[in-house]
């Protein structure tokens, strides 16, 4: 059997690839959309990609499933075990008309890629529909599964979590519902052998948990033994409260992503090829209506940039600030090295941002003529004094749990990753005063308040400075001293 994991290390997601040797067939698990990497890698491989699969319908990417199924004919093996809401609905829509050779998956059922078996098991909570697959090489002589492609189910160190039906698809309700649900699972994943190896979809950094292991797979025993959320398994309401507490406010493209998976990736065909532009084309621009993508490092773009251009470092932040911050529909530039423009274009079409149009260097930028702003960044101490304004405004851009545990005596918070949905909660007309812990998610957000017309100001050192210099601080979570 061949297994290799094809790991994002921006989106902190992992692909699996597995092949039978012997005859030469394969499977791709979790595909990004981007599936030429996948292609290639099978064929050096000596391997045929025959076969699709997908754990649940994913909030944090663009599924490939549909694009390898059309690329390659690959059958596509997907979960029936969700309600009416979280139903498949692409697979009899095929580009060329009729429907995608695949089959609809249930708890206990078996299905091959060569000599391999994969077992499908149900494991509802982070999803409804929610499945893992059991893997057993019956090529290698083996009658009992290595190990288990456990998607957003079980991770290193932590599990999917359950919230995200209400928190970004909107479901009301549905949170505390699902925690349920996945306390059952749970108990049904400690009922499996230590043995077995664990294969996640994500790894540190997903927005999909809340502690996420850096170590890109486990065994069923360590995590039984060592996983806190696994841990706090020994009732449910204990284990409710636990695995909702402090999870991160999901980014504001998840929403757009669980559609999309669901009703069905728009087929991309071949990579988006922006033109390159040049100094007339900067000029030419306007970065309100076109979505300008400036990957410069922060010193840089604050000291020169087009008007209401988005501060978007090449990092791997770069798909989540981009999410976050531009809608489906709007047309992109990149500023960026042109070593850079593939990986860019890679980084967006992963999560539904297609229209990437233009792209130009930083050099280009910088000589080009084009009328360039500059954005108000003060120290610690500076804003101490200004927030004594009584017209200033002062926002958070950290998270929740962050914003409890010691904020600025009235301050409004809102995560840099939700802010466009509630940039209507921020006042026009007043100085902003903007301040994540350190100084970084808030100079995304300041670029985001400024292409939206606000007269806002990074702190340098964020939070952390604000405290340093003697700032006051309001802390609100119960044992916080």
């Amino acid at each position: 059997m061949f297994f290799r994991m094809i790991y994002d290390n921006a989106l902190a997601q992992a692909a699996y690839l597995i092949g039978c040797q012997r005859t030469g067939e394969a499977i791709v698990i979790d595909p990004e959309r981007d599936v030429d990497r996948y292609i290639a890698f099978a064929q050096q491989e000596k391997l045929r990609i025959t076969a699709v699969a997908e754990t649940h319908i994913h909030a944090d990417f663009l599924s490939g499933t549909r694009e390898l199924a059309e690329k390659t004919g690959a059958k596509a093996y997907l979960s029936d075990e969700g309600d009416a809401d979280w139903k498949y609905q692409w697979l009899n829509k095929k580009a060329g008309g009729g429907s995608y050779n695949h089959q609809l998956l249930h708890h206990g059922d078996t299905f091959k890629v060569g000599n391999i078996v994969f077992t499908v098991v149900h494991t509802p909570g982070h999803t409804p529909e929610h499945i893992c697959f059991m893997v057993t090489d019956t090529g290698g002589g083996a009658n009992e599964p290595m190990g288990i492609v456990s998607g957003d189910f079980v991770f290193v160190g932590d599990l999917g979590r359950p919230d995200l039906l209400e928190s970004a698809a909107g479901m009301a309700g549905a949170k505390e519902v699902s925690a349920r649900t996945l306390f059952k699972s749970a108990q049904q994943f400690m009922r499996l052998p230590d043995f077995l190896q664990v294969w996640p979809a994500h790894g540190a950094g997903s927005a999909c948990g809340k502690a996420l292991g850096a170590v890109p797979q486990s065994t069923v025993g360590y995590e039984k033994r060592f996983n806190p959320s696994l841990r706090a398994a020994t009732d449910e309401q204990t284990f409710v409260n636990s695995i909702l507490e402090g999870q991160p406010e999901p980014p504001m493209y998840f929403a757009t992503m669980k559609r999309l998976n669901r009703d069905g990736p728009p087929v991309l065909g071949s990579l988006p090829t922006p033109k390159e532009l040049h100094a007339t084309d900067l000029a030419r621009i306007d970065a309100r209506k076109v979505a300008v993508l400036d990957t410069r490092p922060w010193g840089r773009f604050r000291a020169g940039h087009l008007p209401g251009s988005l501060h978007c470092p090449f990092n791997n932040q770069f798909p989540t600030v981009a999410g976050s911050f531009v809608k489906e529909s709007e047309q992109i530039v990149l500023i960026c090295d042109a070593a850079h423009v593939d990986e860019c274009v890679r980084m967006l079409i992963r999560i539904g941002l297609d229209h990437v149009t233009g792209h130009a260097t930083p050099a280009m930028l910088e000589t080009s003529g084009a009328k360039l702003v500059q954005t108000r960044e003060i120290d610690a101490t500076t804003f101490i004094q200004e927030m004594q304004d009584p017209n200033a405004f002062v926002l958070d851009v950290r998270r929740a749990s962050e914003y409890e545990s010691g904020h600025v005596p009235g301050s409004l918070n809102v995560a840099h990753t939700r802010l466009l949905g509630h940039i209507g909660e921020v006042p026009h007309g007043r100085p902003l005063l903007v301040h994540c812990a350190g100084g970084a998610r808030s100079a995304y957000a300041t670029s985001l308040l400024e292409r939206n017309g606000f007269t806002a100001t990074n702190i340098a050192g964020g939070f952390m400075a604000y405290e340093k210099a003697g700032g006051e601080v309001v802390r609100e979570m119960a044992g916080v001293a």
